[in-house]
């Protein structure tokens, strides 16, 4: 079980804003999970809790990367959340830094994101 967050390498933006962008992709993920009525994400989520939370970030050379494979994982059925910048700090407000993958299991979300290299 893990959660993989794939990180645009295209905008410029700090180590600080990048870990809380990924922090925000963590976080929306489990809600978006808790407020779901999908039972097999809810087992995914209890799994992953118990197994420590893995998580991996990665990184996407641009958005259409990232939205590529987004919708590799929607059509998987797997979760998935797309953060968007407020744009008060450092980059212009509605922009896409990153995107959340899982928690799932290993075999499902390898084949969309393990092409890709850890940020």
């Amino acid at each position: 079980m893990k959660m993989v967050i794939l990180v645009r390498n295209d905008i410029k933006i700090g180590k600080g804003k990048v870990a809380a962008q990924v922090a925000h992709a963590a976080v929306s993920l489990v809600l978006e999970i808790i407020n779901s009525s999908n039972r097999e994400w809810k087992i995914w989520l209890d799994s992953w809790i118990v197994e420590g939370q893995p998580k991996i970030v990665v990184k996407v050379n641009d958005l259409d990367e990232l939205y590529k494979k987004v919708r590799m994982a929607k059509e998987k059925g797997l979760p998935v959340s797309v953060i968007e910048d407020a744009g008060k700090t450092q980059i212009e407000p509605g922009t896409i830094t990153c995107a959340g993958i899982g928690p799932t299991e290993d075999g499902l979300i390898d084949p969309i994101t393990g092409d890709l290299k850890l940020l």
